[in-house]
C-alpha cells in the first residue's frame, strides 16, 4: 500500500505509534471495565502517566501537521473539511459516552480540544513569530498550575482549563494546558521541516495517516468483542 506524495510519513508513523499505545492502553480500560483485571486507571501513576504521554504524542503530531500544511499552503477548504470531520466525531463521541457512562459522560475529550486548539492555531496563533509561540506554549502548560479558580468548574467552563479539580469524566483534554503541546509541535516543525522528511515503518504510516477512522472504531470493535467473548463464557 502507498501512500499520497504529499504525506510526510515519519509524522504519520509517530501518530501511527501513538494509535497502537492509545488502542493498548484502552483495551486495558475495558479489560478493567468489563471486571477481568483490577487496576485503577484514574489514580495509578502507571497509567495517569500512559495517558498523558499518548495525548501529547498525539497534539505534538497535530501542531506539526498544521506547520506543514501552513507551509505547504493548504487552503481554507482542506483545513475545513478535515476541521468538521474532528469536530463531529467529538460529537459524536458525546453521544456515544453519555449513553456508556451517563454520571461520566465526555463534553470535552481529546478530539474537542483538539477542534478548538486547531482553531486557535490557524486563525491566528500560527501568523506569531517562534520566539511569541514558544513563550505562549510555556505560559499554556504552566497556566493551571498558577491560575485556578471555581468558575471553571462547571461543564460549560471548564473547557478551558483552569479548574479547581479534574471534573467526573472519562476524557478530558481541556485548551490548557494542552494547548502548549500542540504548539510545540507547530514549533519544532515550522523550524525544522526536514525532520520528518525521509521513509518510515509503512504499516505505522499508513495507520498514521487514518488515525481518526482508527480512533472512532476502535473502542466500539474493542468492547463489541469483549462482549461476545463474555457472553460465550
Amino acid at each position: 500500500m502507498t501512500l499520497p506524495a504529499d504525506r510526510a510519513d515519519r509524522l504519520d508513523a509517530l501518530r501511527g505509534l501513538a494509535i497502537v499505545w492509545m488502542a493498548l492502553f484502552h483495551f486495558s480500560f475495558d479489560l478493567n471495565h468489563f471486571g477481568w483485571i483490577r487496576q485503577d486507571f484514574y489514580r495509578d501513576p502507571v497509567w495517569t502517566w500512559q495517558r498523558v504521554g499518548i495525548v501529547s504524542l498525539f497534539l505534538f503530531c497535530a501542531g506539526a501537521g498544521q506547520a506543514l500544511a501552513v507551509q505547504a499552503g493548504q487552503g481554507a477548504w482542506r483545513f475545513w473539511r478535515r476541521w468538521g470531520q474532528v469536530a463531529a466525531c467529538a460529537a459524536l463521541v458525546s453521544i456515544g459516552s453519555a449513553n456508556m457512562f451517563p454520571n461520566s459522560w465526555i463534553s470535552f475529550g481529546v478530539l474537542h480540544g483538539m477542534a478548538v486548539m486547531l482553531l486557535l492555531l490557524r486563525l491566528g496563533l500560527a501568523r506569531l513569530p517562534q520566539a511569541v509561540l514558544l513563550g505562549l506554549a510555556v505560559l499554556a502548560i504552566a497556566a493551571p498550575r498558577l491560575v485556578q479558580s471555581p468558575l471553571f468548574d462547571t461543564r460549560w467552563t471548564n473547557w478551558v482549563g483552569l479548574v479547581t479539580h479534574k471534573p467526573i469524566t472519562e476524557d478530558y483534554v481541556p485548551v490548557l494546558p494542552w494547548l502548549g503541546v500542540m504548539l510545540l509541535g507547530f514549533i519544532v516543525t515550522r523550524a525544522r521541516p526536514a525532520l520528518w522528511a525521509g521513509a518510515a515503518p509503512r504499516p505505522l504510516a499508513v495507520l498514521g495517516r487514518w488515525s481518526l477512522s482508527f480512533y472512532m472504531v476502535h473502542q466500539p470493535v474493542l468492547i463489541g468483542a469483549l462482549m461476545a467473548v463474555q457472553f460465550l463464557r
